[in-house]
């Protein structure tokens, strides 16, 4: 048993990678699924569309390796986070689609709740803030919407879960209702000092607490996938979602040391310690990783569109056909050509969460063409990142230079990443293996199961592939991100 299988559910496609005994891939499977957009600002999912591209996706890597239930040591899971579904505990039938992280529908109950005082308990119990984000509100939605779900909830009937839960009650035939530490403290109904589920704030959203998930650590023993699945029964071993996944696949296991991910959104962790950091600016304070019993924290900046901005050229405007043409569009655009995109489609997330402005372009001329869309969208992600560490700088004031680590599909662009580090004005490291979300959780599970190294030896495989360097003249760098402040503050005075 050499083998790990790695199913990463993410918010536009689902994959499975098998990890060899070396933590190398030996294959891989991949499907997208389609979008929902039932109202402006709603985004939802099939239920039937995550299990079925997960278990397939699973069966083609493994056809592709050649290689069996009875070769593989264990499987881990990592997900997109925030995602809710609700499902009968008898038949397994969801009642609704899956509400997706970037769904905007609670924004009122949100303000409601702000308006009535509550965000300084929630912020002290969950880390989090009130934003229609997380889970907690969008679970309340579906009681309150969905007909008779809130009877049958406070009868038994109906469980909650995130992706992660939703995946191993179908992988376990229902055998199993777990969640892991990393994503229930992203559901507004965890207390992530006490580490378990807060009656507090169950009670403000009008939660069932029987509903909830046990929460167990990162690398547990999570059940057993039904043997008729694929060819025999394979042990859950690691769940963490996505961002803290790939926190853990770039080792960030030492405070300061922080991991950018690029992908739909753009998330930045910064570890913490075993200390909870407060953040004075407005980002999150959640759990990086638990294992043995013991959370390790994180200050997390959360950027709803990333990668979507891409995909919005594609799909939307119709002006590429591939992600990999942003990068010689943005190289042959005009510079003289200022144009500034605020992805805001689905409100701004750190530092300015703010739920209801919505997207817009500055600079607009009759010369603007594809080339200066794509890379307006590219310099989007930089400006970004760059509001979210200044706000973690200051809120790690005083505990030592940050470090930081790139990985998801867009930091394969050396445009971007070259931008990134030049608005920033510090370096920026771009790892060897970019699958870092499922390296992460496929460490974590084979680490329980014996065949992966422990969590000193895993820090010292991590190779550097590239480092950017700053390459912008300071002049430059503060005009350009005092134009981008200019086009938010228009943005957010809409």
């Amino acid at each position: 048993m050499t083998y790990i299988l790695a199913i990463d559910q993410g918010t536009t496609s689902s994959r499975a990678i098998l990890f060899d005994a070396s933590m190398q891939i030996a294959a891989s499977a991949q499907e997208e699924f389609p979008q929902h957009f039932p109202q402006p600002g709603w985004v939802e999912h099939d239920p039937s569309d995550l299990w079925a591209t997960t278990a397939g996706t699973c069966r083609e890597a493994m056809e592709r390796a050649g290689v069996t239930a009875s070769d593989i040591a264990g499987i881990g899971i990592t997900n997109q986070r925030e995602t809710t579904l609700v499902w009968d505990r008898h038949t397994g039938e969801p009642i609704h689609y899956a509400i997706v992280w970037q769904d905007r529908r609670t924004s009122a109950l949100c303000q409601h709740l702000k308006a009535g005082g509550h965000e300084p308990l929630v912020t002290e119990k969950t880390g989090l803030l009130l934003d229609p984000y997380f889970s907690g509100t969008k679970l309340k939605w579906l009681l309150d919407n969905v007909e008779g779900a809130r009877a049958r909830a406070e009868a038994g009937d109906l469980l909650f879960g995130t992706v992660d839960t939703f995946l191993i009650w179908k992988l376990t035939g229902g055998a199993a209702h777990v969640t892991d530490a990393t994503n229930a403290a992203r559901t507004l109904l965890y207390d992530i000092r006490l580490g378990r589920w807060s009656s507090t704030m169950c009670k403000l959203l009008d939660i069932p607490m029987q509903m909830l998930p046990e929460v167990k650590d990162c690398a547990a023993d999570f059940g057993h996938s039904r043997a008729d699945l694929f060819g025999g029964e394979i042990p859950i071993l690691g769940v963490a979602g996505d961002q803290q996944a790939a926190t853990v696949g770039q080792a960030c296991f030492a405070p300061g040391m922080m991991k950018s991910t690029y992908g739909t959104g753009c998330f930045a962790l910064l570890n913490t310690g075993d200390t909870p950091v407060q953040s004075d600016n407005r980002l999150l304070t959640t759990i990086a990783y638990q294992l043995d019993g013991k959370p390790t924290y994180a200050l997390e900046g959360s950027i709803f569109v990333a990668g979507a901005a891409v995909q919005w050229l594609r799909d939307g405007l119709k002006i590429i056909r591939d992600a990999s043409e942003t990068q010689p569009l943005a190289q042959a655009s005009d510079p003289a050509q200022p144009v500034i995109m605020v992805p805001a489609f689905t409100g701004l997330g750190a530092p300015y969460w703010n739920a209801d402005c919505r997207g817009a372009v500055f600079g607009l001329t009759r010369g603007t063409g594809p080339e200066e869309f794509a890379r307006a969208a590219l310099e989007s992600v930089g400006y970004q990142t760059r509001d979210l560490l200044e706000a973690m700088q200051a809120d790690w004031a005083g505990q030592g230079e940050a470090t930081l680590r790139v990985d998801g599909g867009m930091s394969a662009s050396d445009w971007a990443m070259q931008f990134l580090a030049d608005i920033i004005g510090a370096p920026v490291d771009r790892p060897e293996v970019l699958e870092t979300t499922a390296l992460g959780v496929a460490w974590l599970a084979g680490m329980r199961a014996g065949i992966y190294p422990d969590q000193a030896e895993f820090s010292r495989t991590w190779a550097l592939e590239r480092t950017f360097t700053p390459d912008m003249e300071p002049g430059t760098r503060d005009n350009k991100y005092a134009a981008w402040k200019r086009a938010v503050k228009a943005t957010l005075d809409v």
